[in-house]
């Protein structure tokens, strides 16, 4: 299995500059598909390339999918732009049509290459007792041919793709296939802080190798790969630029969990109001701060409660990556203590992958911050009343993790 090229540089170094750089100088005769996040990303490179031209999957075929269009315009020899939620669905003919077509994939930030399936354990059990699926060594196999459609259409999928786990007898675990990576004849993946991603416990569970580098800026303004070295990111200079809230408004989060996952799933009215009011408090009154100058995360279910009035627009996904949207924000909230879900933590220890839950959350932490001004060199406002989240800022500052 050939070597992943792990791009690792910090937020603004110039990873897609260098991947437009890179596509625009390569010989004709070479293939590419670009693989990002959000749509919006895709019409960006496809502007900015400009010696070929990239092609974006469409419903428009008998299928009415866009994996039939993805299939399509390899088959073709196409350059690609499409999104990770279609890249997530290959399957087996995808594999082998990338397997004969000698393409390069640039993959922007990490994907979600393992999910928790959602199904109860009874349902599980339902599924196995009645006969349409068999566990062989904790892999879903589906049996059943009758089954067409229904409730359980999507575990069907999953399991025929053969991606699918049945682990410590409780859920199911999703795991994007492996063999994708080996199909392509290079493979660059774009990211920051990769040793806390999903992706590299992923690589690490399957046996994929991968070779750290990072980016430099001429002064002629090319970009190159180079030799990675985390202390070339000057953390202190980015952090210099966050002016993270030290005050009363952070008592609600002095407990190591507190604003955690469990902790907002747990929280009494009493609390959730008190969050938003300190929320509402440093934004409205400490910053000044008008409704397009704001932006605020926490756990997708708890936002409508969270959420003062005006502020339903200023919500951000509190793992956000690659989006230009709101680089004009400058007040900001981030009401969430990040931990890796206990099931993906158990998927991969019970494996003997050793996860590093404290990079993971700094990680997750400087994506978001990073969607706001300061990827243009601007100051910002943080309201962060997790005490971890804030120590952990602290330390990656220095360096420390």
């Amino acid at each position: 299995m050939r070597s992943i090229n792990v791009i690792d540089a910090i937020m603004g170094a110039g990873k897609t500059s260098w991947a437009v750089q890179h596509v625009g100088e390569a010989d004709a005769s070479k293939r590419f598909i670009y693989i990002t996040p959000f749509l919006d990303e895709i019409k960006r490179i496809k502007s900015a390339v400009t010696s070929r031209t990239f092609i974006e999957p469409n419903n428009a075929n008998q299928e009415r999918r866009k994996l039939r269009s993805l299939k399509e315009l390899i088959a073709a020899g196409a350059d690609i732009a499409a999104t990770h939620s279609l890249f997530q669905t290959a399957d087996d003919e995808l594999i082998e049509l990338l397997a004969e077509a000698g393409y390069t994939l640039i993959l922007d930030e990490v994907m979600d290459v393992i999910e928790i399936a959602n199904i109860t354990r009874q349902d599980i059990e339902i599924l196995v007792e009645s006969g349409k699926v068999a566990i062989e060594d904790s892999r879903v196999i589906w049996i059943s041919e009758e089954y067409v459609e229904g409730r359980f259409f999507d575990i069907k999928q999953l399991a025929r793709a053969g991606n699918l786990f049945f682990h410590r007898g409780r859920f199911l675990v999703w795991s994007f296939p492996a063999r994708v990576f080996n199909a392509f004849d290079a493979v660059y993946v774009m990211t920051y802080l990769f040793d806390a991603q999903l992706q590299r416990y992923y690589y690490d569970l399957h046996g994929i190798q991968y070779e750290y580098m990072t980016v430099k800026r001429a002064e002629d303004g090319s970009y190159s790969l180079a030799e990675y070295n985390r202390e070339d990111e000057q953390r202190a200079d980015l952090f210099a630029l966050i002016d993270v809230y030290d005050g009363p408004l952070n008592d609600l989060g002095r407990l190591p969990n507190s604003f955690s996952a469990t902790w907002l799933k747990a929280a009494d009215s009493a609390s959730i109001v008190a969050a938003r009011n300190n929320m509402r408090n440093y934004l409205r009154n400490i910053c000044k701060a008008p409704a397009n100058a704001i932006l605020w995360t926490t756990k997708k279910d708890k936002a409508r409660a969270l959420a003062s009035k005006g502020f339903t627009k200023s919500f951000l996904q509190c793992n956000a990556r690659a989006t230009n949207e709101y680089a004009d924000r400058w007040a900001l909230a981030y009401l969430f203590n990040r931990y890796m879900h206990p099931h993906e933590r158990a998927f991969f220890e019970d494996r003997g992958i050793t996860v590093n839950q404290e990079l993971l959350a700094v990680s997750d932490l400087l994506q978001w911050i990073w969607r706001s001004r300061i990827r243009n060199g601007h100051s910002v406002r943080l309201y962060l009343p997790s005490s971890r989240m804030r120590a952990l800022l602290l330390a990656w500052s220095k360096y420390e993790i």
